[in-house]
Order: C-alpha cells, then sequence, then structure tokens
C-alpha cells in the first residue's frame, strides 16, 4: 500500500435544488482545477428561506485531494 499525502480545503457549494445538488456543484467546480480529488466531508448545512420555502440550500465541505 502506497503512502498518501492529502490536502484539505473548504469550498461551500450553492444550489436551488438540494443539499446533495449544492455539494455536486462545489465538487464539480473544484475538479476543473485541482487534481485527485479523493473525499469529501460536510461541516456545514443551512439554506435560505424565501415565503415560507426553501429556496436556496449551502454546503460547506472539507475536501481532502493528494498531493503529488
Amino acid at each position: 500500500m502506497e503512502d498518501h499525502t492529502y490536502k484539505l480545503i473548504e469550498l461551500t457549494g450553492t444550489s436551488g435544488k438540494s443539499m446533495e445538488d449544492a455539494v455536486q456543484n462545489a465538487i464539480s467546480k473544484a475538479s476543473k482545477t485541482i487534481e485527485g480529488l479523493r473525499w469529501f466531508q460536510v461541516i456545514d448545512t443551512r439554506g435560505k428561506i424565501d415565503n415560507g420555502g426553501v429556496t436556496q440550500w449551502q454546503v460547506t465541505i472539507k475536501v481532502g485531494f493528494t498531493l503529488q
């Protein structure tokens, strides 16, 4: 088994659909400029309320990626 070293970054994704979509949006955007994404951990979830309903989700995640 190889030893790896990981770097952690914190991202906040948003979505008008769902928490899962907010996470996917953050990971998709990060994967365009960061190689070796390996895992994520949800650390905070919040949302916006308008007229008695949820209109936007914001999910903050820690993302780990392998250093070259």
